[in-house]
């Protein structure tokens, strides 16, 4: 892939080069030159963990704006389970659903109702197919792209289905030709995401040519607009039935919800970036054969702690928790022979295989990159090894990297600038002492040669 998109940019002028990004990015994806801090394309996964750390809020994420809406005749929304999380816990669902109509959307598709038809699918699929331990989780597109470029070798391993918004997509325009009598193409579906990776999932798709969601807001585009409501119709009962999802699917909003709601065998959830990049490290090292599923996902505490939510992330969770329960008992949406005619069908299996992102190489010759591999050792070996950051890249090896790349140099190191200039000022200092012969008399010729 030579094109990178990627919602998560940076404001140049709000940026101070403080350093703090690029002690946080996991995948050594920021620069700091000239005071600046730099993305680098290639290596970004969006996850928004600089996002989290910058003090001047200098990494921006960038969305679709709501004119998008003007584009189709016939608009859906498609809010998640975090959504839900933003709102107090005594909200009632289907004001909350219902507040979309009124903000220009036609209907409503729950992203919840597709995570139940996963869960079915995923359980199936570990009954009937007994894949190679552990199955891990396609749910997070931050940790797909984590595999594309530090695990390549564990992407066999990732769940062959669509994301539940992708379901829900196709799902939503499926039902709306159905019942609207509407035209494929004048149908848009639009993700109210909580998630920079989800922007740029709807742009660059893993495991399919192309999405099936039109577009992708960020929640506070709406999120006031939605509280006016609530506020307006907080004694009105709704009748329009546009809840539909039952606890199950809403539980995949925070860490342990999808392994619970597939019911099955032995899983492990983890949550937080840096503890998904050991787990990972340990399953490459032939750990964990015993587990059946991996639930991964980038942020501490699951969706209720991406970086956009408006709540924090422990009352995000307690909020949906609430919800969990109250709808646990609800009917499916789908029944279990629906879903396993998805199932038997095909029909949201991925269609594209996920490979691996080649990430910076060093030379395209090989010969020329193991010359160079070994340059990248012996200066690496030469630096201090103490990681600190005040070069503008993330450790001693980084740095390295660059300077073989023609990116830096060394004296980039404080500590090799600091040996530099010691040895400058000693030569300086060791010729101020010498005079030219022409200036000098025979005792301080003796005298620099050492004579008495």
């Amino acid at each position: 892939m030579s094109y990178y998109f990627h919602s998560i940019t940076l404001d140049y002028e709000k940026c101070k080069g403080c350093t703090n990004c690029i002690k946080s990015c996991p995948t050594e994806a920021i620069r700091v030159h000239g005071g600046k801090a730099k993305i680098i394309g290639e290596r970004c996964i969006d996850c928004g963990e600089c996002i989290r750390v910058c003090p001047y809020n200098a990494k921006i994420v960038v969305t679709d704006s709501l004119d998008k809406l003007s584009e189709f005749k016939h608009k859906i929304a498609l809010p998640g389970p975090t959504f839900y999380a933003q709102f107090k816990e005594e909200g009632n669902m289907e004001n909350i659903l219902e507040a979309f109509l009124s903000l220009g959307f036609d209907d409503v598709f729950e992203v919840a109702v597709a995570e139940e038809i996963v869960s079915f699918m995923t359980r199936h699929y570990l009954i009937t197919n007994k894949p190679k331990k552990p199955l891990i989780s396609s749910y997070c597109p931050v940790i797909l792209r984590l595999m594309q470029i530090k695990f390549p070798g564990l992407l066999g391993q990732v769940s062959p289905f669509m994301t539940p918004r992708e379901i829900a997509a196709r799902l939503a325009k499926e039902e709306a030709v159905k019942s609207e009598g509407i035209s494929y193409k004048d149908i848009g579906v639009f993700s109210i995401s909580l998630c920079p990776a989800r922007v740029t999932e709807m742009r660059l798709p893993m495991g399919l040519k192309n999405s099936a969601v039109d577009g992708v807001f960020n929640m506070s585009l709406v999120y006031k607009d939605i509280l006016k409501q609530l506020t307006k119709n907080r004694k009105k009962e709704n009748n329009k039935n546009l809840q539909k999802a039952t606890g199950a699917g809403m539980s995949w909003g925070y860490i342990t919800g999808e392994a619970k709601a597939l019911n099955y065998g032995s899983t492990l959830a983890v949550c937080g970036i840096h503890n998904v990049v050991s787990l990972l490290e340990e399953i490459e090292r032939g750990e964990l054969k015993d587990v059946d599923f991996l639930e991964l996902r980038a942020c501490t505490g699951g969706c209720v702690g991406s970086p956009l939510c408006i709540q924090n992330v422990f009352v995000g969770r307690v909020r949906l928790k609430y919800l969990v329960d109250k709808y646990r008992t609800k009917t499916p949406y789908y029944q279990k022979s629906e879903m396993l005619n998805f199932y038997q069908q095909g029909r949201f299996f991925s269609t594209e295989p996920i490979y691996p992102r080649p990430v910076m190489k060093l030379d395209e010759d090989v010969s020329k990159a193991l010359v160079k591999m070994e340059r990248l050792d012996k200066i690496t070996n030469a630096l201090p090894g103490l990681d600190c950051g005040a070069c503008g890249a993330p450790n001693c090896r980084a740095l390295a990297e660059d300077i073989v790349r023609g990116l830096a140099v060394e004296t980039d190191c404080i500590f090799k600038l600091r040996e530099r200039v010691q040895i400058l000022a000693e030569e300086v200092l060791d010729l101020a002492r010498k005079m030219p012969p022409a200036m000098g008399d025979d005792a301080s010729k003796k005298r620099e040669a050492g004579g008495k």
